[in-house]
């Protein structure tokens, strides 16, 4: 799979952009601020429906404007295929694939996989266990349609449970029958989504292990482990024990809602003991993990969106993960950085060839 073509209108800080790609590396070029990650936000928009780093779509429409537009044209399994993502203010997202548009959004997750890292990934490491449990979902989400669906169904059961809660705390009335009812709704999503969380961290870890030996020529240890109640024991027994605490706290305290991904080195917590460049290079094998993962179940190779990534990687680290990306198996790539010579000679030392572009202010062309 690749893209082709990428148009924007009013997109961000663009008015208009119109830009051909080669099948291999693309390059951004120009200094901070001149609008490089918005390109790679825009195609982050075709593949999955949203921005990676706003989750309001009216603030994406350039200022002053009413609209923003978004459109290209993907070559998968040697077909055309057309994706449009358009808003106006004040009225729903219109999102087409060849002209017709979707009925679901979540019909088109996973149809044009995409990876994407980003310094935002730090995140991963410093932030709660909500982003890993967001990161693990979005992997997954790209490869069962079906997981997505459960997902949402867990999460409204959810609501509904502690919604439950906070009412017996008020009327002091426990209605058993319909706390079961609950229960039981609750139990079967969460088990179904348990189970596909545990065979991911079973494909994935050993593509992430692969991946950190190789940027870092084996120089530390790291591990990745996957944190969940339903290991130690069934759903069931879990709300049956904790069934006090819930009402006392007025909501689930038990569940896959509580999941969690462990990031150490050297048995240590990656948060608190990793440099920046080791966090780096642990979101990198991250990512790139989750490249593997795609593959692999898709079938073809999704695109590669590297944002700003040679910062605060030493040379060594920067020149093993290019020869990576570029030589082994990744397919299309879309890279920026405000370095255009350092994008040119990491390129050239590998005998890469890469189209580039030179952004500056809202423009972008050849450079």
């Amino acid at each position: 799979m690749r893209l082709k073509n990428l148009t924007l209108l009013n997109f961000k800080n663009y008015s208009t952009a119109d830009l051909r790609f080669t099948k291999t590396v693309n390059a951004f070029v120009g200094n901070n601020g001149a609008g490089k990650t918005n390109l790679l936000d825009a195609i982050h928009y075709l593949c999955l429906c949203k921005s990676y780093f706003n989750p309001i779509d009216s603030q994406q429409i350039k200022t002053g404007e009413e609209l923003f537009l978004v459109q290209g044209d993907f070559d998968r399994d040697d077909k055309n295929e057309k994706i449009s993502c358009g808003l106006k203010r004040n009225q729903k997202k219109s999102f087409k694939r060849n002209k017709k548009e979707y009925d679901k959004l979540a019909n088109h997750i996973g149809l044009f996989p995409v990876v994407m890292i980003s310094p935002y990934d730090i995140n991963l490491i410093i932030d709660g266990s909500e982003e890993r449990r967001r990161f693990i979902d979005n992997v997954i989400s790209q490869t069962d349609s079906r997981y997505l669906d459960e997902l949402i169904v867990y999460n409204k059961h959810l609501l509904n449970r502690n919604a439950l809660l906070k009412q017996i705390a008020a009327t002091r009335t426990l209605d058993v029958a319909l706390l079961q009812i609950l229960d039981e709704q609750l139990v079967h999503s969460g088990t179904v989504i348990f189970e596909k969380r545990k065979q991911f961290l079973l494909d994935f870890i050993p593509f992430f292990d692969k991946h950190y030996r190789f940027l870092t020529s084996d120089a530390e240890q790291v591990s990745l482990t996957y944190q969940s109640q339903l290991n130690e024991q069934s759903f069931e027994n879990l709300l049956a024990q904790s069934i006090e605490k819930d009402r006392l706290l007025e909501r689930t305290t038990t569940g896959i809602h509580k999941d969690e991904l462990q990031f150490e080195i050297a048995g240590m917590p990656m948060k608190k003991f990793g440099s920046q460049g080791q966090q780096k290079s642990f979101l990198i094998a991250l990512k790139l993990a989750q490249y593997s993962y795609l593959q692999k179940f898709k079938n073809f190779k999704p695109l590669l969106l590297l944002d700003d990534i040679f910062d605060k990687l030493d040379n060594h680290r920067i020149h093993k993960l290019m020869e990576m990306v570029s030589h082994h198996d990744f397919g299309q790539i879309f890279i920026t950085d405000a370095n255009k010579g350092r994008v040119q000679t990491v390129f050239n030392e590998i005998a890469v060839e890469i189209d580039l572009f030179e952004v500056e202010d809202g423009g972008v062309g050849h450079a």
